[in-house]
């Protein structure tokens, strides 16, 4: 009468909360859902319901380890890691965008101006906010966060239930990717950076050229006019650079598997 539900004995239950692990440590770190911007009562459900679904399609597997309550909870441990380290990928990405928007906002003066980021919970510059908002809609707008729901069921293949160990290729991987934070964040920065230098530059030069004109109270708005104007004209190469950066996350997240199996 009951064949159809996820759960059918008592049995299952150990193996469910083993994959409401694995799926728990992805939200935990993926962008968007891993911050308190979206509540607790809306993540908890939404893993549940992504737990039923998933646990019919990898119930097959079986578990690799033992059924005592210490071997259990490391088994958990394992399963969260797996999710922390599938979510640590665009981590990296967005963290190199607040870390852009930090270096332009203090190009262009306004490291003074701060806000209260609701996804790290503290007071951040404007910038940063800005350029990691946008990159949100990016990420969302490209079904980013479908593609990490793609490859946590496809980890299940790769990557059975308790199977996950470290290696130093997977450390080095993990090196490797928090090292690529600042090339991507020059990218990102790179148009405005030049703008901003050209024009402190040539306020340099006004400056040894009329000894007698306050270039001070010249500097501060040129700096944010020029900054923003040249924000707006980059925009396509912002949305360019980092959709090509979400699209490499397919390449990483495969060799990633290869490295946790």
């Amino acid at each position: 009468m009951f064949d159809n539900l996820p759960l059918q004995s008592l049995n299952d239950l150990i193996p469910f909360t083993l994959v409401l692990a694995r799926i728990g440590g992805l939200f935990a770190a993926m962008p968007t859902f891993g911050g308190k911007v979206v509540p607790n009562r809306v993540k908890t459900p939404l893993i549940l319901a992504m737990g039923l679904v998933i646990f019919p399609i990898i119930k097959t597997h079986g578990i690799v380890g033992g059924t005592d309550s210490i071997s259990i909870t490391l088994l958990t441990f394992r399963e969260v890691l797996v999710g922390l380290t599938l979510g640590l990928l665009s981590q990296v990405i967005f963290t190199a965008i607040e870390f852009c928007g930090q270096q332009i906002g203090m190009q262009m003066g306004l490291t003074m101006a701060s806000m209260f980021d609701p996804t790290s919970q503290a007071q951040v510059p404007t910038m940063a906010v800005f350029q990691g908002a946008l990159a949100t809609l990016v990420y969302l707008s490209l079904d980013v966060h479908h593609f990490f729901i793609r490859a946590m069921v496809e980890s299940y293949q790769v990557l059975p239930i308790g199977a996950w160990h470290t290696s130093p290729g997977l450390l080095k991987f993990i090196i490797e990717s928090t090292a690529g934070v600042f090339v991507l964040a020059l990218k990102l920065a790179a148009p405005v950076a030049v703008a901003l230098l050209a024009t402190s530059v040539a306020l340099g030069i006004v400056a040894r050229s009329f000894p007698a004109m306050n270039v001070f109270m010249v500097s501060m708005p040129l700096n944010i006019g020029i900054g923003f104007l040249i924000l707006g004209l980059s925009l396509p190469v912002f949305v360019r650079v980092l959709a090509g950066t979400f699209g490499n996350l397919v390449v990483q997240m495969k060799v990633l598997f290869k490295l946790l199996a």
